[in-house]
């Protein structure tokens, strides 16, 4: 399948807000399952978010209430409202199909003042 491509990052301060894009072609993406995942620098690759069909969401402890998921169906995309951002929030963010397939560029995240 076609590679995701992630957009959406930024320079943002402490508490500010990002919305990132991921597009993933796939033949019924109603049905795919897509992950969000960061990678801070000299650190691994970990994951933040997943949606799956039914509109089943989870986030990992350390985005709970501050980042949000949301898809359109339609255009392939899943989103991910980012709030209340962190400077430990910055990172690469990666999106990824669920099993992963080929990895995007993703798009960089820094929240600094």
């Amino acid at each position: 399948q076609e590679r995701v491509v992630e957009s959406g990052g930024g320079f943002v301060q402490p508490g500010g807000s990002l919305r990132l894009s991921c597009v993933a072609p796939a033949v019924d993406f109603r049905f795919t399952a897509i992950a969000w995942y960061h990678q801070a620098p000299g650190q691994q690759r970990e994951w933040v978010a997943s949606s799956f069909a039914g509109s089943i969401i989870y986030y990992a402890d350390s985005v709970k209430g501050r980042f949000a998921i949301s898809r359109d169906n339609a255009n392939h995309t899943v989103f991910l409202q980012m709030n209340a951002l962190k400077p430990e929030d910055t990172a690469v963010y990666y999106c990824n199909r669920i099993p992963n397939q080929a990895w995007g560029q993703g798009t960089q995240v820094t929240v600094s003042s």
